[in-house]
């Protein structure tokens, strides 16, 4: 459907684009802006998702620049300049820099063709990943008035649909939605206690490229490393390793160089790999959302990929802790956004911007506090848009020259010990006069024959100058306050809105074990049902199907077998001469291979007087 979008868009309609994984969003908005003048405005949440997008932009010769949540003041500032005066066709903005100041005062000054909403169901309330700072957006369609706005996501039920495009003022509704079936994934659920060996099994059948999905850290280590002693080239990746580790990783992936990648959620977004044949989850998801985005990374070259999700009965119950783990009382909330104050020294009313190491082992350790607790309250505190932990540390060492070219040479000429240096710098990089630009104090300095001290000691020495500003890589986690610090007790957290949340949360959650243990119904028609495509039919190559194709009846025929007998049966026990008897109209063959395939599945089990009976 990416023609009909493109066209929507160029056409000035409002637009909402409802593509699945791999769909090819990006080019959604991307080919509307290269076709015309003005830059096109992206809001996304995803910061390293971000960064990805304007380096490949770079790489193809298209000027982007991202704004986003830590980003510096002079940085911000000089990237607001280059949108208003300069040639960028893409801006990409985190929803939290929406409302400042600075934002909302120059975007009237941009020739913005487009707005674009990435992951448009986190405005949604009923989205699974409803984020209140999404709700600025409307504070910049203010200024913009004339400019359509194209919303985009993977995953968003009828209701989700709906809200998005009412929350986003659209003029007219105006949706477009491609079918969430995928015909070449087949969808596996198994019940399975001895996962590791399951997953050998997988991994030697399907061979190819795969990915395996775990909820923890250290279990993506422990697999990854089980793998590898049974002869299997695999890697783990999660959002605890620096930035080189996991580009590394990545890149070892891509290029098939590591043919498993064992993972948390943090692996995957925005990585097109055409070629991989499975996805396994070896823990249940939170929602059949994430799980359809996760499992959809699957065959994206149309050719025949697996979606396996193996579980055991303790995953319901971790999966239902973990809920209520995800949901601290509103009172700890308060709590330690009142430590986090306290901890960095914060006076109300000030820390607006502001960023800081964090350290949350030291953090939880100096107010005796849970490291569960802490992790999911900075996450409904950052979803509330009171402050950020960036746990990536992403933050490569930059560069500015603040300084014009004719000053720059009279300061080389006046101090010659600065001169072949500022030579080596300008020869190594460009762009330097008009924006921030990424360095390497370890390529520098092999360039210079100098050691990395020596670089950053000139470097900083040539900022206290005023010839450039010089921005260090960042080491550590970093926790910003996106507001000023306020009294813990008018931090807001709507008591009503949490609850909705929370109910929300546990409808997503039983939708995950309903379809998990609803072993009678083809797994791609529950799936599609989720996201309201009620008309769908049989994959035939589920492990559901496979188990209802030996029975050798249409679909139709044990649908109308099972919703006849199924009443009967949990009212009471019958013999199956009665069972017959409620359905004249069928084969009496027929209904014994229901009958039998009903027992095999242990949905009908005998009582003490060989009656069957439905079990509950």
């Amino acid at each position: 459907m990416q023609e009909e979008i493109i066209n929507s868009v160029l056409d000035g309609k409002d637009t909402l684009a409802l593509l699945p994984t791999g769909g090819g969003k990006s080019i959604c908005f991307q080919v509307p802006t290269m076709a015309r003048k003005g830059l096109c405005i992206v809001v996304t949440p995803l910061i390293a998702l971000m960064k990805d997008q304007v380096e490949n932009l770079k790489k193809k010769g298209i000027k982007a620049v991202a704004i986003y949540s830590g980003m510096r003041v002079n940085e911000m500032e000089q990237t607001i300049n280059n949108c208003m005066f300069g040639d960028v066709k893409f801006l990409y903005l985190s929803p939290e820099r929406l409302e400042t100041d600075r934002i909302k005062q120059n975007i009237e000054k941009m020739n913005v063709s487009l707005l674009a909403v990435d992951e448009a169901h986190c405005i949604s309330q009923w989205g699974y990943d409803f984020r209140p700072s999404y709700l600025n957006i409307n504070l910049i369609k203010i200024y913009l008035p004339n400019v359509p706005i194209l919303a985009l996501t993977a995953t968003a039920t009828a209701n989700v649909a709906a809200d998005i495009q009412d929350k986003l003022n659209f003029r007219e509704p105006n949706l477009f939605q491609q079918s969430f079936e995928r015909k070449n994934l087949t969808y596996v659920v198994q019940f399975e206690e001895d996962k590791l060996n399951r997953l050998l099994k997988i991994i030697n059948n399907l061979k190819g490229s795969g990915i395996v999905y775990l909820r923890s850290r250290k279990r993506t280590v422990e697999v990854a490393d089980f793998l590898k002693k049974n002869n299997i080239s695999a890697g783990f990746y999660h959002a605890g390793l620096d930035r080189l580790s996991r580009d590394v990783r990545q890149n070892s992936w891509i290029s098939g160089e590591t043919n498993v990648m064992v993972s948390t959620n943090a692996f995957g977004m925005g990585i097109d790999k055409p070629n991989v044949r499975f996805v396994v989850h070896m823990d249940i998801p939170d929602s059949l959302e994430a799980y359809f985005q996760e499992a959809g990374r699957a065959g994206r070259d149309g050719k025949n990929a697996y979606a396996v999700l193996l579980y055991e009965k303790a995953d319901i119950l971790e999966l239902k802790q973990f809920l209520i783990t995800q949901y601290p009382e509103i009172k700890v909330i308060k709590q330690i956004y009142q430590a986090m104050g306290n901890y960095f020294q914060l006076a109300i009313g000030s820390g607006r911007d502001q960023s800081f190491d964090f350290d949350i082992n030291s953090f939880c350790s100096s107010y005796n506090l849970s490291f569960q607790a802490v992790m999911h309250s900075l996450k409904f505190l950052e979803k509330e848009g009171y402050l950020l932990l960036h746990e990536m540390t992403d933050s490569d060492s930059k560069i500015f020259f603040k300084t014009s070219k004719e000053d720059l040479y009279k300061f080389q000429v006046e101090n010659a010990k600065y001169d072949k240096f500022i030579k080596i710098l300008l020869r190594s990089y460009s762009g330097l006069f008009t924006e921030f630009v990424k360095i390497n104090e370890e390529d520098i300095a092999r360039r210079t024959n100098l050691k990395r001290e020596a670089i950053e000691r000139q470097l900083a020495q040539l900022e206290k100058f005023n010839i450039l500003i010089y921005q260090k890589k960042k080491s550590k986690p970093q926790v910003i306050f996106l507001t000023e610090r306020i009294d813990s007790k008018n931090l807001y957290i709507s008591d009503e809105t949490y609850k909705i949340r929370k109910k929300s949360a546990e409808e997503r959650l039983n939708a995950v074990i309903n379809y998990i243990q609803n072993d009678n119904k083809c797994r791609s028609i529950q799936l599609l049902k989720y996201f309201d495509e009620k008309q769908s039919k049989r994959c035939g190559k589920c492990d559901v199907c496979i188990e209802r194709n030996k029975i050798e009846l249409s679909e139709l025929e044990f649908d109308t077998v099972v919703k006849k007998i199924k009443p009967a049966l949990l009212e009471s026990p019958v013999t199956i001469e009665e069972i017959a008897s409620f359905i004249p109209d069928v084969n009496d063959d027929k209904i014994i291979k229901v009958v039998q395939w009903l027992l095999d599945n242990d949905k009908l089990n005998y009582d003490s007087q060989q009656k069957l009976q439905w079990k509950v």
